[in-house]
């Protein structure tokens, strides 16, 4: 075996980040099979918008499936599993799910702040044709980045510590090539996607304020001020979440473009690619956390002979009135219920709380 593809940790370490990684894959497939499962249940709720959140818990789950068991496996092994020839799959799959998911947020966020600047409506502007047409455009652009070091611009290969595989991002600090296609990619993929979110989930926080100062004043809501608060610590959550989780691994990636890797501890460089994984299980945590009645649809899923969902049995009542369903993302972890009055000036539709 070429030593590219042997493990540079200590064997605790090794058992260690397979753990890890095991444990993010159940959370990401169980999480997310409960996301899609509700979400089928809930399909005649659903706005366009929504098909934007329903298509991140694919991508998620896709990346769990796809990635997570050769990645454990070659963990505990020490070493790659594979060769070449895996190594090429491993990286192209995260390098394509990695670039489906951060447009995906980015569409979301785009989207979302259309629609809470609509006041007429709750996303009846959006169209679900025109959203399955973004959708299916997202996969195209991510396969087309996938793609494109295998066409000659830029280049796989294994990270430093040895028991994974990424764009080999050590190999272009001397090659014009490579560094064209890291600074294009991190221009048209990363830095202008990450900008986009920032802006809009801004004007989103700041259109909750205003409305619900404005509801606050007309004394509509008794409890507008604790409402707003959750409403405005969930939008800096969700904006900042998938962002920083990439961040520490964008940046160790990014320094080894200009400074050779071997400078780099090989733990260094295991940690942020952990972390980065890891954000695949934000969306259904954020869902569990802060929703009411996503924990009630999650304990009401039982296995018998087969997964049967039990989902959506509405309940009315003052406390939980019946209102649409939106699936909100790591981009936005929206899941409250408020009366018809603010769901009108944010323009969406909620889950009950």
């Amino acid at each position: 075996m070429e030593d590219q593809y042997l493990s540079k940790l200590h064997p605790l370490v090794d058992y260690g980040a397979g753990a890890f990684l095991l444990v993010v894959a159940i959370v990401t497939i169980v999480g997310n099979f409960a996301v899609l499962a509700t979400a089928v249940k809930c399909s005649s709720h659903l706005k366009a918008p929504d098909l934007l959140s329903i298509n991140l818990a694919v991508i998620d789950l896709g990346m769990a499936i796809s990635m997570y068991p050769l990645a454990i496996a070659s963990a505990w092994n020490h070493a790659w599993l594979g060769g070449d020839s895996s190594c090429l799959y491993y990286a192209l799959m995260g390098f394509f799910f990695g670039v489906a998911s951060m447009m995906t947020l980015t569409a979301m966020a785009v989207i979302r702040f259309r629609v809470t600047s609509s006041f007429k409506s709750c996303g009846s502007t959006i169209q679900k044709k025109t959203v399955y047409i973004l959708i299916a455009c997202i996969w195209l652009y991510a396969l087309l980045w996938a793609v494109l070091p295998l066409l000659g611009w830029g280049r796989y290969g294994p990270e430093p510590f040895g028991t994974s595989c990424t764009i080999a991002w050590g190999d272009f600090h001397n090659s014009s090539n490579g560094l064209s296609f890291v600074l294009s990619m991190f221009i048209l993929c990363t830095l202008s996607p990450a900008a986009t979110i920032l802006v809009c989930y801004s004007g989103i926080v700041w259109k909750l304020h205003k409305a619900y100062q404005e509801i606050k004043t007309q004394d509509r809501i008794p409890n507008a001020k604790k409402v707003e608060k959750k409403l405005t610590l969930m939008a800096i959550l969700v904006s900042f979440g998938f962002l920083i989780s990439w961040t520490p691994y964008a940046a160790v990636s990014f320094w080894s473009i200009f400074h050779s890797s071997k400078y780099i501890p090989p733990i260094v460089s295991l940690l942020p690619c952990l972390f980065a994984k890891s954000s695949t299980a934000f969306n259904p945590i954020i869902y569990y956390a802060f929703s009411k009645t996503f924990r009630k649809k999650v304990k009401q899923l039982k296995c018998c002979c087969g997964w049967r969902v039990h989902f959506l049995q509405s309940e009315n009542s003052p406390e939980n009135p019946q209102v649409s369903v939106i699936w909100t993302g790591k981009d936005n972890g929206l899941v409250s219920s408020v009366p018809k009055l603010v769901k009108g000036n944010l323009g969406t539709s909620t889950m009950t709380q």
